[in-house]
């Protein structure tokens, strides 16, 4: 008896869509050669606004064959931000979904636009250039990394460049992923719940179809979907942000039991400071294989949690990793003993250096002795488990996305019949955070707190308009102007029983 042809199995699957790993790579390189005709030669910038597609992993593994920058653009941003992220970053070419043609042909007009999902003429489609040949053959001489644009205190998106990668980090990022993210532990089943816009969920998608591994897209993290998913696919691995945990958490006991979870193997979580109730609860459900990471996009993976850990050091996100140097340091750069909490200064090996594009003073102000800060506080105890505390920039974190309160405090206090205001975080049990914004008005103003954050629609991204906003009669503030912010933040976060 003869069995038919078998069937090739995906690599990638989003909702009814899916692509073997052979099909995608020989698109990836036909594209590839399509980008190389348009003048993407090794070293020059490439952006994509799309959502979470196929596209955009192809999209990734075209940029890394023709040896160039790749920019993830978070689609999400008002178009002075996209303006000048696709500005800054030089990109030559942006390929971007249908939904935001208008918007990016609007913001650019020079610049070179390539269509997912449409065919907007000929050269203009993504399809047109990866159904079309040669394929390039081959790698390139130096891989790049993605140029991941992260706000500054100033609220003004930076760009995250990186050096090329050398075949030395190449082997040791590979280290990471086994490590971090489980990935090279045998047969891998992943779920991207994130954007694939964000370093983390990009670096896992990259990394489980370099070892053969299967990847469910997602458009966005819906618990229950989750739980369904995971059951369907077989899924062995996860990368989840806490508001993702505290979600799949609020679930009912019956929705939760439902569901055959046996497959999984690893989780990890990262981006926002998790409490320690939060952690115990996804292990005493999911068990010891809910593991944590600290790092940043400047620093990459440096500090790594496995679950049994977390439970003898409830709070720590762990140790350093290898090849991680981690110093705590005090206002002066003075080394502080263990126990005393100071600033986080880490250098990591395994991953290139960088600068910021186009400022390189503001990569120069947060290095000490080849060590660099993302402006956290924190202590390491007797056992070298790192502790956070406290965050020295002006930002909070919601749902895991990083939000500046300089840049929505100049929103605000350019509204007519606003004196002073401050922006801050406080403590949210599913977003970990959301914005506080306390308001002094001009004598005779008739603002109230709806009507500012409808005004702040015009300017602001959505997820960083502040979910609570209070109308005060003054700030303290000191002689030379400086708000007293901490003093403000406080009453907030007294019940919480944390600072971050």
């Amino acid at each position: 008896m003869k069995c038919g042809p078998k069937t090739p199995t995906p690599a990638v699957i989003h909702g009814l869509e899916m692509r073997t790993s052979d099909a995608l790579d020989m698109r990836a390189r036909c594209a590839a050669r399509g980008l190389q005709a348009l003048g993407v030669e090794e070293g020059a910038t490439i952006a994509m606004v799309l959502r979470n597609c196929i596209v955009s992993l192809e999209m990734m593994r075209a940029a890394d064959l023709c040896g160039a920058y790749l920019v993830p653009v978070n689609w999400h941003l008002t178009d002075r931000e996209l303006e000048h992220i696709l500005v800054d970053s030089g990109a030559i070419v942006i390929v971007c979904g249908a939904e935001f043609l208008e918007r990016i042909t609007a913001l650019r007009p020079g610049v070179r636009c390539i269509v997912a999902g449409a065919r907007a003429g000929p050269g203009d489609s993504w399809e047109n250039l990866a159904l079309t040949g040669p394929p390039v053959t081959g790698d390139p001489v130096m891989h790049r990394s993605n140029i991941v644009y992260t706000s500054g205190t100033t609220g003004t998106p930076k760009g995250v460049v990186r050096a090329p990668v050398t075949a030395a980090q190449r082997q040791g990022q590979l280290t990471i992923a086994r490590q971090v993210y489980g990935i090279g532990d045998g047969a891998l089943r992943t779920i991207i719940c994130g954007p694939l816009y964000h370093g983390a969920p990009n670096f896992i998608a990259t990394s489980a179809l370099a070892v053969g591994g299967l990847i469910v897209l997602v458009d966005r993290f819906d618990p229950e979907e989750l739980l369904q998913l995971i059951e369907r696919h077989h899924i062995t691995h996860l990368h989840l942000v806490p508001t993702m945990m505290v979600r799949l958490l609020n679930l009912s006991a019956d929705v939760r039991q439902r569901h055959d979870l046996s497959s999984l193997k690893f989780v990890c979580h990262a981006a926002a400071p998790c409490p320690p109730a939060i952690k115990q609860a996804m292990i005493a459900w999911f068990g010891l294989i809910v593991h944590e990471y600290y790092g940043g996009t400047e620093t990459g993976p440096a500090v790594f949690c496995r679950a049994e850990e977390a439970l003898r050091h409830p709070g720590s996100v762990g140790r350093p990793l290898p090849g991680v140097e981690l110093a705590i340091l005090d206002s002066e750069g003075a080394l502080l003993p263990p126990g005393v909490a100071g600033e986080i200064f880490i250098a990591n090996s395994l991953f290139p250096d960088f600068t910021y594009r186009n400022r390189p003073d503001e990569r120069r102000a947060i290095e000490r002795d080849g060590k660099v800060t993302v402006g956290d506080i924190g202590y390491v105890d007797d056992d070298g488990f790192l502790y956070l505390c406290d965050r020295t920039r002006d930002m909070y974190i919601s749902g895991g996305v990083n939000i500046y309160s300089v840049e929505i405090e100049n929103e605000i206090l350019s509204l007519d019949g606003v004196r002073d205001c401050a922006v801050f975080g406080i403590p949210d049990k599913e977003m970990g955070e959301v914005g506080c914004a306390l308001v002094v008005l001009e004598d005779g103003a008739s603002l109230n707190p709806s009507a500012i954050q409808v005004e702040l629609q015009r300017t602001l991204a959505r997820y960083k308009i502040p979910r609570r906003i209070e109308i005060r009669p003054s700030l303290p503030r000191e002689d030379s102007g400086k708000l007293f912010k901490r003093q403000l933040r406080e009453p907030f976060w007294r019940s919480a029983g944390r600072q971050i």
